[in-house]
């Protein structure tokens, strides 16, 4: 096989936890008292809200303040953030990768504009990632073929000497089709074998 020039690192899963999950979402219902009603508020945007239609207010504007609340809107964005921790072991084997400097790094995931750039922040990933090629900045989202097509054009990787790393095999499937590498990631030990199989540490 050719050699590899392009690594792709989905967010959510792998440098990380999900930003706003159904398990985040779930832990926000309990915490703050909301009703079935939230989650299917959510769930009825929750697609533009990714895609970059809707800001991080608009979005609390119709699945959480659409009524008065006993606490304030910062209080629960504050705990919205505070969702996202970091994976420190996989965000180091990313880190040794960019340190190599034998490949391209990217991410390439669905998130909300502002919980993206704040897990971009919080992980630390500005200082190892070339780009961030995330749905509310392409417009697209996984599994979408047309995601995967706009990624490896934004960065021009040959689909062939590119591998991405995602914790769903249903966002690896159309990936391998357009000919990708993939590795389905299962924990820290696992990849960083599959990174070593890859002549990439």
């Amino acid at each position: 096989m050719e050699p590899l020039t392009h690594v792709f690192f989905d967010i959510g899963g792998v440098l990380g936890t999900n930003g706003w999950d159904t398990e985040q979402r779930a832990n926000a219902a309990s915490r703050y008292n909301l009703g079935p009603e939230f989650d299917a508020r959510h769930r009825e945007i929750a697609g533009d809200w990714e895609l970059g239609r809707l800001s991080v207010a608009e979005y609390l504007d119709i699945a959480v303040f659409y009524e008065t609340r006993p606490f304030t809107r910062e209080e629960f964005y504050a705990f919205m953030r505070e969702q996202s921790r970091p994976f420190p072991e996989t965000v180091s084997l990313a880190r040794q990768l960019a340190k190599r400097g034998t490949v391209r790094l990217f991410t390439l995931n669905n998130e909300s504009a502002e919980l993206n750039q704040h897990r971009i922040e919080k992980f630390g990933l500005i200082e190892i990632f070339d780009a961030f090629l995330s749905s509310c900045w392409l417009g697209v989202r996984k599994p979408t073929p047309q995601f995967y097509a706009a990624a490896l054009s934004v960065c021009q990787a040959p689909p062939a000497r590119s591998l991405f790393i995602d914790d769903r095999p249903q966002n690896l499937a159309p990936a391998a089709a357009r000919g990708m590498r993939t590795v389905l990631y299962r924990g820290h030990s696992e990849l960083q074998e599959s990174l070593q199989q890859a002549e990439l540490l």
